[in-house]
């Protein structure tokens, strides 16, 4: 079967072309040489059948994905499904699976039995897990088992995979060497390096990854390479480590594009402000501009029980500096594992960050909503600003319950609105709402 990347440098413009074309306003012909180029990538698994397409990369709307699973052994997959419908009504773009515990197979086909969106998996976390329960440690996990759980997840449906194939031997020792003030944060990383020195044998997902590749290209499988070296604190931000591993990860996108398979870097973490335009720069020369998924970031170590807006705050200066699809992060980060409620949190707080970053970087026509709610406010017109309000039912809540003079101004000024009074003096009063 040719690829989706294949049929875009043949010059062919696919049904998947044309619906997120419609979608983002742009021509097909765009979207086809973002793909081509391999500076956009449309996931869809071609086992995926409830799946709606999405297009993320250069020129795009900025993406938000949202992360459920399960996690412990009070993990119900009822309630992880809740979540994975309260991050689809809240407008979420994707869905990761990152199920550590429990039925992963059963929680991953719901997954994608519930879901309209790209939905992706870290199949090495659900590899570890079954290492773990057979041979009583996740450091006898077999290679085969762990290709085979791969290929377990592709066949299922999942449009994209995340796995750490370029965290090798040689970026472990430069990590060692340096001294890191905080190792490790990657769960999937932390294990698979554990395994590597235990056994003293090389990456196998570095080592063997046309096998890789030839399990994406079957399914039609977008890559998701994750850095595991990615830093857990300011302190480790840009270090020797990190800096290593975006290098190899460049080499697997040029490897993944002349295989056919789509592909996007995730990172980085952890960072001062001042370090993301830098970190977003370096991560688009070295990876050759492939679409930038990042996980946060964040910009302080103290903000537990605030992440999403440690977050968000990171997450619009990456989408304006260039990249394009945001890791949501809910107020549970760092200390538990969210609720539905903080799910819907994190969801609305990362939209309100790859917003902020599309206006930011002058995204054809995203000013637009902006525009029409300022309208909407100049107009006092209620109804119109709640219906174009980012979250129309928090914003209708606050407005119902805080404004308890049913006045058209403002819950504030009330009857005295100076916006009110002024519009009328000057004869641009419009009929209140």
């Amino acid at each position: 079967m040719m690829s989706l990347l294949t049929k875009a440098r043949e010059g062919i413009i696919t049904p998947e072309m044309k619906q997120v074309a419609a979608c983002e306003n742009v021509a097909p012909e765009f979207i086809r040489q973002g793909v081509a180029e391999g500076t956009i990538v449309i996931p869809g698994n071609i086992n995926h059948k409830t799946l709606v397409p999405v297009g993320i990369g250069k020129g795009l709307r900025t993406k938000v994905s949202a992360s459920i699973g399960l996690y412990g052994s009070e993990a119900i997959i009822s309630e992880e499904i809740e979540k994975v419908k309260t991050a689809l009504a809240a407008g979420t773009n994707a869905l990761m699976d990152l199920s550590v515990s429990g039925d992963i197979d059963t929680m991953r086909k719901e997954t994608l039995n519930s879901a309209f969106v790209p939905v992706g998996t870290l199949p090495v976390y659900q590899a570890i897990a079954e290492a773990g329960k057979k041979y009583g440690s996740t450091v006898k996990m077999d290679v085969e088992e762990m290709f085979e759980v791969i290929e377990r997840h592709a066949a299922d449906g999942v449009d994209f995979l995340a796995l750490h194939c370029a965290t090798t031997m040689e970026v472990v020792e430069r990590a060692k060497k340096e001294g890191r003030l905080d190792p490790l944060v990657s769960y999937g990383g932390t294990h698979l390096i554990g395994w590597m020195i235990a056994n003293q044998c090389e990456n196998p997902l570095y080592e063997q990854f046309d096998r890789v590749l030839e399990i994406a290209r079957k399914y039609n499988v977008t890559l998701s390479l994750a850095d595991g070296m990615r830093p857990g604190c300011l302190a480790d931000s840009l270090d020797g480590a990190q800096v290593h591993e975006l290098v190899i990860l460049g080499e697997l996108v040029r490897r993944a594009r002349e295989a056919g398979v789509q592909i996007m870097i995730k990172g980085p973490g952890h960072m001062p402000l001042d370090h993301v335009k830098a970190t977003v720069t370096l991560q688009k020369s070295l990876c050759k501009g492939a679409p930038y998924f990042v996980f946060g970031p964040l910009l302080t170590d103290i903000a537990a029980g605030y992440d999403h807006i440690n977050a968000a705050i990171g997450g619009a200066l990456s989408a304006w500096a260039g990249a394009e699809f945001l890791c949501y992060v809910t107020p549970a980060e760092h200390i538990g594992v969210p609720s539905v409620a903080q799910v819907r949190e994190g969801v609305i707080a990362a939209r309100i960050a790859a917003h902020a970053g599309d206006l930011g970087k002058g995204l054809k026509g995203a000013n637009q909503w902006d525009l029409e709610m300022s309208m909407a406010r100049k107009k006092l017109d209620w109804k119109r600003q709640m219906e174009l309000a980012l979250d129309p039912h928090r914003a209708e809540e606050i407005r119902n319950t805080r404004n308890r003079e049913k006045s058209t101004a403002c819950a504030m000024c009330g009857k005295y609105c100076a916006m009110e009074i002024v519009a009328k003096y000057l004869n641009t009063a419009k009929q209140s709402c």
